[in-house]
């Protein structure tokens, strides 16, 4: 029996990331070829927080618990301190990998493939703290060195990461897909006045990191062209220097037409992209920007940046904004909302064309290139 080992780590945070890893190792589990199986790799996480993992992750043949907590674990495979019981293949759903030399050649199945869902820490390294920032690049020098692929989500990716590593052929562009979680409640109704959600607003997500957007997007509500709505933000998007209540008024933004809606739910989190008038992906750099595909899927409307993998993920299903001139970008995307929302039947056929835009994007499509990869290896 062949076993692929997966670094399940991610599966227990919160966020894009999560649901990454948590997607991507269920579909590998399911769409694991006759003769293989899936086995998981985790730091030393709390009995809870295992037992939340196998609980996801049915079908998952065993998990190998390390003694490092995450944080030392991180510093661990950064220095090279890999060392694991049994060999085989190693699937990273990120930079998190135990990557070291090894002969394929001599090692039959020895193979490591590794996932970089951005080149932030290359293209945007002020949006990184200076701990995060000096790890990312040191895991990407050492998937340079030691990996045998290359994951990543969008070739706008594979381009940015050509330009500082020439990985060459180990490059594959697979792509994420919708969270099968982010599915629309029975109590949906129940959950909007739970959640005291307008009539209709504008949704966005992500931080008040300057490459996020959402400051100029906040600004914009302040714009001669804007469409008047309240504007909705998933998470907790304030930085330690900075607020959504100061950008709100510093642009002369009321500060009611902003509302911060911090975690949300699964169940919560569809409701309120579903219920949106439109959807804004205003971050100038992206990897693969999940949320926007989120959208498409529940039919919301989207406006995005010209950022080159928010445009490839987006194809034609949105409404672009040229983000070239940071001064003026906050009066695009008002225009840009208010074309959207003022006119009906123009958002019902963007709810339309998002939707299919969606659907070409599945978790078993992604296994399978996964498995087919680790074949080739």
């Amino acid at each position: 029996m062949t076993t692929l080992r997966v670094i399940v780590d991610d599966v227990v945070i919160s966020g894009a990331q999560g649901r990454y890893s948590e997607e991507l190792t269920r579909e590998l589990i399911r769409t694991a070829p006759v003769g293989c199986q899936v086995s998981g790799i985790i730091s030393a996480v709390s009995p809870q927080e295992i037992e939340t993992v196998t609980r996801l992750l049915p079908g998952l043949t065993g998990l190998y618990r390390s003694g490092l907590a995450r944080r030392e674990l991180q510093l661990a495979w950064q220095h090279g301190f890999t060392h694991l019981p049994g060999g085989g293949m190693i699937h990273a759903p990120s930079l998190l990998a135990p990557l070291s030399r090894h002969d394929r050649d001599t090692a039959v199945g020895q193979q490591s493939i590794v996932t970089v869902h951005d080149a932030i820490a290359h293209t945007h390294p002020d949006a990184l703290a200076p701990r995060q920032l000096n790890w990312q690049r040191a895991m990407l020098k050492r998937a340079f060195r030691y990996a045998d692929a290359v994951i990543v989500p969008t070739h706008s990716v594979a381009q940015s990461l050509a330009e500082v590593f020439d990985f060459g052929e180990r490059i594959r562009v697979i792509p994420s897909a919708v969270s099968t979680k982010l599915a629309l409640p029975v109590d949906a109704e129940l959950r909007a006045v739970q959640l005291q959600l307008p009539q209709r607003y504008v949704l966005a997500s992500g931080s008040l990191m300057p490459h996020r957007g959402l400051e100029p997007l906040i600004q914009s509500l302040s714009a001669r062209d804007d469409a008047g709505l309240p504007l909705l933000l998933i998470g907790s998007p304030d930085t330690p220097t900075r607020s959504v209540a100061e950008v709100a008024r510093d642009a002369g933004v009321a500060i009611d037409r902003v509302r911060t809606l911090g975690a949300l739910s699964d169940a919560d989190l569809a409701v309120v992209i579903s219920r949106a008038s439109v959807f804004v992906v205003a971050s100038v750099a992206e990897g693969f920007t999940l949320t926007l595909l989120e959208a498409f899927a529940a039919g919301t409307p989207v406006v995005h940046s010209d950022a080159a993998s928010v445009v490839e993920v987006a194809a034609d299903a949105g409404v672009v904004v040229d983000s070239s001139e940071p001064d003026s970008y906050a009066e695009r995307l008002a225009t840009a909302i208010a074309t959207v929302v003022g006119d009906p039947r123009k958002a019902a056929q963007m709810s339309v064309t998002g939707r299919d835009r969606a659907s070409a994007f599945s978790w078993q499509d992604s296994a399978r290139q996964i498995w087919q990869l680790h074949a080739d290896l």
